[in-house]
């Protein structure tokens, strides 16, 4: 990877196993979204740092462009490798429940959420932001709003998702605001992880909620 500064969204929480949550449908849009990101992947290692540089979103050089095409960028296999697991883990019983169409607006208003999150707390920065933490991230604040009570498979047993989650969206927050004295220089987005979590929960609120009023109509 040359060395190359990058900003990676990564996760770092509790790793979950699994989740004990039998969805109805084959989560086809999250097949689809995984099999992208890792083909994007492959592609962009004939080129790593140009890609990277051209595609990855830079708070500096604000692209409307970028804030999509850095969703699929990733800065190597531990990177891809998580983001995706937790998509796979988490998005079937998300895109199961909202619907296909729905799902997909979540995932990527989230991910704009989570860009736009990043932007505000790194004005002026020229290092690239990649990864699909932020849209993923926003699949789990939707998770813990349609499913708190289910079951994450961890190394030590099972805990319900309020916990796992909660606790992973505590330790975003905490390192986002020690971020902002100077405090974390870990290279990763822990502002986008916040501002795209914050996004799924109250768009999934939103969307209950409309749903809701159609059916008392």
């Amino acid at each position: 990877m040359n060395g190359m500064r990058i900003i990676k969204d990564k996760k770092g929480f509790i790793f979950p196993y699994g989740d004990v949550n039998p969805r109805k449908h084959f989560p086809l849009i999250t097949v689809t979204l995984i099999v992208l990101n890792v083909v994007i992947f492959i592609f962009s290692l004939s080129d790593f740092d140009n890609i990277i540089n051209t595609f990855g979103f830079v708070p500096a050089y604000f692209s409307i462009l970028t804030i999509f095409t850095s969703m699929f960028l990733h800065g190597g296999l531990d990177h891809i490798f998580g983001n995706m697991w937790y998509l796979w883990i988490f998005g079937d019983n998300i895109e199961d429940t909202l619907g296909k169409g729905k799902y997909l607006f979540l995932y990527f208003m989230s991910g704009i959420g989570a860009t736009f999150t990043h932007l505000i707390t790194n004005l002026g920065s020229f290092i690239p932001a990649i990864g699909a933490s932020g849209a993923i991230s926003g699949v789990l604040g939707s998770y813990i709003v349609l499913f708190p009570h289910a079951k994450i498979r961890v190394r030590f047993g099972h805990l319900p998702a309020y916990v796992v989650v909660g606790l992973w969206f505590i330790m975003q927050l905490l390192f986002a605001t020690t971020s902002l004295f100077g405090g974390s220089g870990s290279g990763i987005a822990f502002w986008a992880h916040v501002g795209g979590f914050v996004s799924g929960y109250i768009l999934t609120k939103l969307i209950h909620k409309t749903e809701k009023k159609k059916k008392a109509i």
